[in-house]
């Protein structure tokens, strides 16, 4: 029966959280689970303009900002469907991106995030949302990580878990 259990997969528009979606909608087939689809959108608290001045965005930009970003996670939804039967929902939630997704898989039996690939130091410096996932969520979390379309069990990610595994 689809919709017994939650996977929640974090996307950002980037590759590797393509890659990240394609395995977690395989993986919410396999389980016949729903799919929850997050992108966290942290705007900057003020933007520069040319003319040197500093605006801070008001509340009609940040909504533009947002409903821009849902219709992004849509389109990447719509082009990774390649499962029929998986239930997907698509949240875009404002905050630190880290913060949002431990946040929304609090009930989920998977959270699976993209890995960046920026290397260790630059990770080490601005912190990395995969490991602070890792680190926090209180449930299994899948890092994927490749270069093409995985397929589960192909060996392309690296797993991690924290709490108790499902």
């Amino acid at each position: 029966m689809i919709g017994e259990g939650l996977i929640v997969v974090g996307v950002d528009g980037s590759e590797p959280a393509r890659i990240a979606l394609d395995f977690a909608m395989e993986e919410a087939a396999q389980r016949s689970a729903r799919l929850v689809v997050v992108t966290a959108l942290q705007p900057p608290e003020y933007w520069p303009l040319n003319s040197g001045t500093i605006y801070a965005p008001d509340r009609d930009h940040l909504d533009k900002l947002a409903e821009a970003a849902e219709q992004a996670t849509r389109a990447m939804v719509a082009e990774a469907a390649g499962i029929a039967d998986v239930l997907v929902e698509t949240r875009v939630v404002r905050g630190n991106p880290a913060k949002v997704l431990i946040d929304q898989a609090a009930d989920a039996d998977l959270l699976v995030v993209g890995h960046r690939g920026r290397g260790a130091l630059v990770s080490a410096c601005l912190g990395s949302v995969s490991l602070q996932c890792v680190l926090n969520a209180t449930c299994p979390v899948v890092v994927v990580r490749g270069t093409g379309r995985p397929r589960a069990g192909d060996g392309r990610r690296i797993a991690a878990t924290t709490g108790s595994p499902s």
